[in-house]
């Protein structure tokens, strides 16, 4: 398992929702943990691990042994109240970081992975990690939601994971995006 980039298809793909929690999803959530504090992020979605799964693990501490872990599991947000702007940044594309404006609080409802439901207002850098994971379940990416003189910013840094991932792509590092969706596909009838 692997932090994929941008412009990987899996960060586009719309997450299927979780029927089944087994050992193997798990032991998944376990390698997600230890990928994302590698990575020195609070937060990492299933599609950015190349999972359709709604799914989505997170602590605001960023490192192992510090604060709490979280594991949310078909997350629906809703009620969102307020605005402010905030940065962020993305672990499928590292380095990348503007400011994205967000709801300032809003409702989550989602299920752990022993079946316990979370259901708060949410706000803080708390909201703003489940908005960020969550918009990645929906195939949405932070930089989707910049204003246009925001990503003119970072539109440099984008367009240099599009060439990498061309080049791994030609190099045959990437599978073409037929064989990926086969693949997520696969996995979605495991799981969904």
């Amino acid at each position: 398992m692997e932090i994929v980039h941008y412009p990987h298809p899996t960060l586009r793909h719309k997450s299927k929702p979780i029927r089944r929690v087994n050992k193997e999803l798990k032991m998944i959530v376990d390698e997600m943990f230890e990928l994302m504090y590698e990575a020195s992020g609070v937060g990492l979605a299933a599609n950015q691990v190349n999972l359709p799964l709604q799914l989505f693990i997170m602590n605001e501490a960023g490192e192992k042994g510090e604060g709490e872990e979280h594991v949310f599991i078909n997350p629906v947000l809703s009620k969102p109240k307020g605005s402010e702007e905030r940065q962020e940044g993305c672990l499928s594309l590292p380095q990348t970081y503007a400011n994205v404006i967000r709801p300032k609080e809003i409702h989550c409802q989602a299920y752990n992975l022993k079946g316990e439901e979370f259901n708060n207002v949410v706000d803080g850098l708390f909201g703003r990690i489940i908005q960020h994971e969550t918009d990645h379940l929906n195939g949405v990416m932070f930089i989707d939601r910049l204003k246009d003189a925001t990503y003119d910013q970072v539109s440099g840094e984008v367009e240099e994971f599009e060439i990498e991932f061309e080049a791994q792509r030609k190099a045959e590092k990437i599978p073409d995006d037929e064989t990926i969706m086969k693949r997520l596909a696969e996995i979605e009838s495991k799981f969904c």
